[in-house]
């Protein structure tokens, strides 16, 4: 079974009228004589409305200035909101599953929140989601948000990761030729990469590595979803199943192995945190490494506080066998749970459905990448560098999570196979076989209950 969404056109079914308005939501929420309270629950994503820069800028300031707004046409519906810690997420839901307490929206990566679909407590979206919205948001972007042909997630804007490298280190090393614009994403081929980290090790002084590698836990386990395709390699196969140990994918391990033993990676991956690996990057002891948009970011604005020294960082994607880009991207979204009355889930539907297509509200998304072509073709390049970047990316984003049943089972699988691999107590085959195996069989266990592929 594939667990990716194709898009197949507008499968809408309710919402007439422009998606950048609010007069058209159902009738259910705003016709009710009685009070409807909904709570919504998000973990920290961007601070303020448009920009954390904004006085008394919070992470529940997009949300209370959309309830505020929302209330206004319907003032019949009352709005909770609540800030989750990340780390809590899954214990608060987890009880609030087993209390029948679970809160009427969540905002967060769709990649976290898709799980519960296959738990059988979200309601679809599709009622919610018009025309107008389905051509605004890019195919790549409903992919992420879809499985078995219903949309569970409405996504907002998202958050691209790629590599990033210090421009300078490779102008001290002769690799201009190397360097890609300012605001563009470096594409290397792997005959250029390799040139690249062969040319860096022996340029850099001890202490300092080329590129970064680390498989210490599942934190970033993303990017080396990413290493692990540049040998053309799609991970899924048709049927759902893994399929990361047939030729391409081993030879993508084989090829992260032979880069360690040559000196190219810092010294010991597998006991390394994506973390640990960031921080050296910023302190400029690797050259290359990974990021996001939201720590690219960050990154600049530790450059702009002093808490760390200035450099010249720029993005690049990972290389490619077949030079066909290589990106995932975070789908920041909301689902809507539908434990609460028909009043409640039809309110929540329709707070999701506003605050996702307002055209003024829509402008917060701008804070990440927005997912509407609406918004950003209203952005200026000037103010948002890379956003021309940006859009080109989107395109070509892949969903890394595959929205499969017990992903979370198979991030926990994988980083010990990597670890194996990495100190040399497997061969890549043997390691890619054995997570293949212990991971199909995690996705046939969790497929035969998951409630959304058994209807």
């Amino acid at each position: 079974m594939d667990f990716k969404k194709i898009f197949k056109g507008a499968l809408a079914l309710g919402l007439v009228g422009s998606s950048l308005s609010f007069g058209q939501f159902s009738e259910v929420a705003s016709a009710q004589e009685e009070e409807v309270s909904i709570e919504v629950w998000l973990t920290p994503q961007f601070m303020g409305v448009n920009s954390a820069d904004e006085e008394g800028a919070d992470y529940d300031s997009f949300h209370k200035e959309a309830a505020a707004r929302f209330q206004e046409e319907y003032p019949n519906v009352n709005i909770d909101i609540q800030v989750i810690p990340g780390s809590d997420r899954d214990s608060e839901l987890s009880v609030a599953l087993q209390t029948d307490t679970l809160p009427d929206v969540f905002f967060d990566s769709s990649f976290v929140l898709s799980q519960w679909a296959h738990e059988g407590v979200l309601a679809p979206l599709d009622d919610a989601i018009d025309e107008e919205s389905r051509s605004d948001i890019p195919e790549t972007i409903w992919d992420n948000v879809m499985i078995n042909d219903q949309t569970y997630m409405y996504p907002f804007n998202h958050n691209v990761g790629t590599l990033v490298y210090n421009a300078d280190m490779f102008r001290e090393a002769g690799l201009e030729d190397y360097i890609g614009d300012e605001h563009g994403y470096a594409t290397w081929t792997m005959e250029d990469y390799n040139t690249i980290l062969e040319t860096l090790r022996e340029y850099l002084p001890e202490g300092q590595s080329p590129m970064s590698l680390f498989a210490l836990d599942t934190q970033g386990d993303t990017w080396n979803l990413n290493w692990l395709r540049m040998y053309g390699n799609e991970f899924w196969g048709e049927d759902g199943q893994l399929i990361v140990n047939e030729e391409n994918g081993v030879q993508a391990l084989q090829q992260l192995v032979d880069w360690k033993d040559a000196g190219y990676t810092n010294a010991g991956p597998e006991s390394v945190s994506s973390n640990d690996m960031n921080a050296l990057f910023q302190n400029q002891q690797v050259a290359i490494s990974f990021t996001n948009s939201i720590l690219f970011n960050n990154m600049f604005n530790s450059m702009a506080n002093g808490e760390i020294q200035e450099f010249d960082a720029r993005l690049a994607l990972n290389p490619s066998a077949n030079e066909d880009p290589i990106a995932f991207t975070y789908v920041l979204s909301s689902v809507v749970f539908n434990t609460g009355t028909e009043a409640e889930v039809q309110a929540a539907k329709d707070f999701v459905q506003f605050y996702s297509s307002d055209e003024e509200l829509t402008k917060a998304s701008a804070q990440g990448i927005p997912v509407r072509d609406s918004v950003a073709e209203s952005l200026s390049s000037e103010d948002y560098p890379f956003l021309e970047a940006n859009q080109e990316i989107t395109a070509e984003v892949y969903n890394f999570s595959n929205n499969t049943p017990g992903y979370a089972q198979l991030r926990n699988l994988l980083y010990p196979e990597l670890q194996a691999a990495f100190t040399g107590a497997k061969t890549p085959q043997e390691a890619m076989d054995s997570y293949v195996e212990q991971g199909n069989a995690a996705i046939q266990s969790e497929t035969e209950s998951s409630a959304v592929l058994q209807e």
